[in-house]
């Protein structure tokens, strides 16, 4: 229908009628919130690049937790610092690693919380990639016994989800594999499918000492021009029995999002990086973007292509925003 017989703007008049044929929303029930463990006590170490975000020892990490549990947010993804590190990152799997301590400790305190487990070697191998290292290259299939008993011991200490995001081939079906074996039938795996060798994730290896220490990521991460790319490993990750998929990032890949969200049929999760949550940080302290738009105007976004969870630093102001609201 043409104008003037149609007139788009009869449903923008109002903010009530805006709301109401708004397409895409952010809900609570979308949302997961990241969280750093470290080892010690009485630890709340702020991280300089993420304001706002801290690194927490356990106890210090249960107290957040209740604080995430009591607005409503329905599950946290929890990352690992270990006390020391290894060419094999053996810490990681440990029983009485830091993230599985994190776990049990929240598990004890809040039940009812969802706990999601990163699953990889970098922030625990000495050298600081996600793989066993042999001869300076990152040896894929050697790395999937690791990352399989990385899941395994996550889950026993009471982790609901596993999510592996080290990009090695094959470990979906190896992690899902050991799980079974070990009778975890029913824990799910959220699996980082396509995650790109980005520069948005700066922050993120301050706060989990995680850098490499020699090279990059680039033999083993996606390279962001691909998207055909993206599409075949998520592909791989549904054969391998991947439960949940997810893109990472998510702001600069949300034609990948919206792909992958039409091309298959399981829950897409997408990933909004340090980085991202940096510049709305920054750019909002400087006064040169209002934070609080620009931070829902970008979760929206990524809502819209196609994302059913976001995975956002953001989580808890984006409750007490939608409360005020």
């Amino acid at each position: 229908m043409p104008y003037p017989v149609f007139r788009p703007r009869r449903l923008r008049e109002s903010p009530l009628l805006r709301r109401m044929v708004r397409e895409a929303t952010l809900q609570v029930d979308d949302l997961i919130y990241p969280i750093f463990a470290v080892p010690g006590r009485g630890v709340r170490e702020p991280i300089p690049s993420m304001p706002g975000q801290s690194r927490l020892s356990v106890d210090e990490l249960v107290k957040e937790a209740k604080d995430v549990a009591g607005l409503g947010i329905p599950a946290v993804l929890l990352f690992g610092v270990p006390t020391s590190k290894d060419p094999r990152g053996s810490e990681a799997y440990a029983d009485d690693g830091t993230v599985q301590q994190a776990v049990r400790a929240v598990k004890d305190t809040i039940p009812d919380l969802l706990v999601i487990t990163d699953v990889c070697l970098c922030q625990y191998t000495s050298h600081g990639h996600c793989g066993v290292v042999e001869d300076g290259q990152v040896k894929n299939d050697p790395t999937l016994d690791l990352l399989a008993r990385i899941a395994v011991s996550h889950v026993e200490a009471g982790a609901n989800m596993v999510a592996p995001s080290d990009m090695m081939d094959g470990r979906v079906a190896a992690i899902r594999e050991a799980l079974d074996e070990a009778g975890y039938q029913e824990a799910p795996i959220m699996a980082y499918s396509a995650k790109y060798a980005s520069s948005f994730y700066g922050p993120f290896r301050d706060a989990a000492e995680s850098a490499p220490q020699f090279g990059d990521r680039r033999s083993y991460q996606m390279d962001p021009g691909n998207a055909m790319e993206a599409l075949r490993e998520v592909a791989l990750d549904v054969d391998e029995g991947a439960d949940i998929v997810m893109v990472k990032p998510a702001l600069a890949y949300l034609d990948i999002i919206a792909r992958v969200k039409g091309e298959f049929g399981l829950p897409v999760a997408a990933y909004s990086v340090s980085g991202e949550y940096a510049m709305i940080k920054a750019a909002g302290k400087l006064g040169w973007l209002n934070e609080e738009q620009v931070m829902l105007e970008v979760l929206t976004a990524i809502r819209r292509a196609g994302a059913d969870l976001i995975i956002t630093y953001f989580a808890k102001v984006v409750v007490r925003l939608l409360w005020r609201a």
